[in-house]
């Protein structure tokens, strides 16, 4: 009976934390002003994307493309007060409606209640892929079906959400030895990952699995790795009004969307975000995000970074390895083609 009670516990206690997020971001939403409304465009059933940046005007014309090509129709974007031409970029785009905001990025939960937000209004009946400018997925048969084979298998299979780990991509080297340039594939740099090296726990509250390890553990966090960031995300769902993100992309509510793993010995379909955060671009956004202090915990993860850089950090080791496709990612257990055939 116990076990019972407390199952009815969490339940109302999550009923009432979605209720307050979700009431949160639509009364936060009146922070954001229109610069480029183009949803008027979108169509039943295109696949969307949604993004928060601030000043990333070098990456935008890349990521556009490599999203464009994977399927995507539309991009909902929310300009955290740029001044490097990044939404005047985004506003150029014919697929892109852009918002504006000069609201404190920390204090609207790391941006989650102006993302959640645009998902609540436009996500509805749609699947959306909510990432950041320097978050690259990859999913199963990647290199041969496009975006939309892989949501028709899940709604054929009657499957809401698809997790995808945070893969840390570095290059061989210091971080700022080779300059990116504009529209440049950022894999053509940072190729290499960590193959192993990541701890999971099961979140019990929430019921999704919390991973964290890789490069920034052990370079960064090395002395404290449960300060490390989290590498669990679920990017893809198939949105409806009543969903919200919780925490950044690591969980949602309802809390059955977490359950994107297998807890019976198999495998669910998952994907990787190949994160191109340390480019030389890094070392001078490093800088500017912690002088902001819009950052979880004060920013005590760009204070690890500063303080990692000043030494010129080279990030690959002997057990690096060098990125080739997905298969490669699937034969070391970092994502699984699942069911998916």
């Amino acid at each position: 009976m116990s076990r019972i009670f407390r199952q009815i516990k969490r339940k109302v206690k999550l009923r009432t934390l979605r209720q307050y997020l979700l009431g949160r971001a639509i009364r936060r939403h009146r922070r954001l002003k229109s610069v480029s409304d183009n949803t008027a465009k979108i169509r039943k059933g295109q696949l969307l994307l949604f993004v928060t940046l601030r000043n990333e005007r070098v990456r935008l014309p890349y990521f556009v493309e490599y999203y464009r090509e994977m399927g995507i129709q539309h991009f909902l974007v929310v300009d955290n007060d740029s001044d490097d031409g990044s939404r005047e970029f985004m506003a150029s785009q014919p697929d892109a409606s852009v918002w504006v905001t000069k609201a404190s990025y920390k204090n609207s939960r790391f941006g989650m209640d102006w993302i959640n937000w645009l998902l609540h209004r436009y996500g509805r009946g749609h699947w959306c892929l909510t990432v950041d400018p320097d978050e690259f997925l990859v999913y199963p048969h990647c290199d041969t079906r496009p975006l939309r084979a892989l949501t028709d298998w899940m709604d054929a299979s009657a499957i809401k959400s698809f997790s995808a780990m945070l893969l840390d991509m570095y290059p061989k080297g210091p971080i700022a030895a080779e300059p990116y340039r504009e529209g440049r594939n950022p894999l053509e740099i940072a190729r290499w990952f960590d193959p192993a090296n990541y701890a999971i726990r099961k979140n019990g509250e929430f019921g999704n699995l919390w991973i964290q390890g890789g490069p920034r553990a052990r370079a960064f966090f090395a002395d404290e790795p449960e300060k490390g960031p989290a590498l669990n995300k679920i990017p893809l769902v198939r949105w409806e009004r009543s969903f919200v993100y919780a925490s950044s992309t690591h969980m949602l509510l309802p809390r059955s969307l977490n359950l994107v793993y297998d807890e019976n010995g198999g495998e669910k379909a998952s994907g990787c975000l190949l994160h191109m955060k340390f480019l030389s671009t890094f070392v001078e956004k490093s800088s500017e995000e912690l002088n902001r202090q819009q950052h979880y915990a004060n920013s005590q993860e760009y204070r690890a970074y500063q303080a990692g850089l000043q030494d010129q950090i080279d990030l690959w080791c002997e057990e690096s390895r060098e990125f080739y496709d997905w298969h490669q990612l699937e034969d070391l257990g970092l994502m699984s083609k699942g069911n998916w055939a």
